[in-house]
């Protein structure tokens, strides 16, 4: 059996917290309700759960790297107060005509994700709220969940579906938790 676990990659507007255009300060954050009852569920039934997320404001100069560090203390600190804890967050700070390997629908942040944190990413899940959170699934090779929260698979950028759409990310946890990380697909 092998030691690599599977993970709940989040995306993070959208899903976890409220989606503000081009979040730009700390107390901008807002959990979305019911998500850090997410988040201890997931973790209590196995899942290492992982923030995988685009924030091109910073290279559009909306905010710097460190008050971007700034409004993810803060998630985490709401979450912390919540009782619940994410095992990692992977940010692409670069824009859409960047390049980079990182910025989703493209791999890099998962990949680095299941390097650092030891995770089977064929046995993983992608919840997001977008075609680019599905594509960037398929594209893993995870499977993708959609929120009918933030974009709500509303921006049409792919032509992909997901494996199972949800009210929330509480319903997708509760599914993915009933289903057991150790079941795989």
């Amino acid at each position: 059996m092998s030691n690599l676990r599977p993970a709940a990659f989040l995306d993070r507007d959208g899903v976890l917290i409220r989606e503000v255009n081009y979040l730009r300060r700390p107390e901008q954050v807002r959990l979305l309700k019911g998500a850090a009852q997410a988040v201890r569920l997931l973790r209590r039934s196995g899942w290492r759960v992982v923030v995988i997320t685009n924030q091109s404001g910073v290279a559009r100069g909306y905010l710097s790297l460190s008050t971007l560090a700034r409004v993810h203390a803060r998630l985490r600190r709401e979450l912390r107060d919540r009782g619940a804890r994410l095992d990692g967050l992977f940010v692409c700070p670069h824009g859409p005509r960047d390049g980079c390997a990182c910025r989703k629908p493209r791999t890099a942040l998962i990949k680095e994700a299941a390097r650092r944190l030891k995770l089977d990413v064929s046995r993983s899940y992608f919840v997001g709220d977008t075609t680019t959170d599905l594509k960037t699934a398929r594209n893993a090779g995870c499977v993708g969940l959609l929120v009918r929260t933030g974009k709500g698979g509303r921006d049409g950028r792919f032509r992909v579906r997901p494996r199972r759409a949800f009210k929330n990310l509480a319903a997708a946890a509760r599914w993915l938790a009933a289903r057991g990380y150790w079941k795989g697909f």
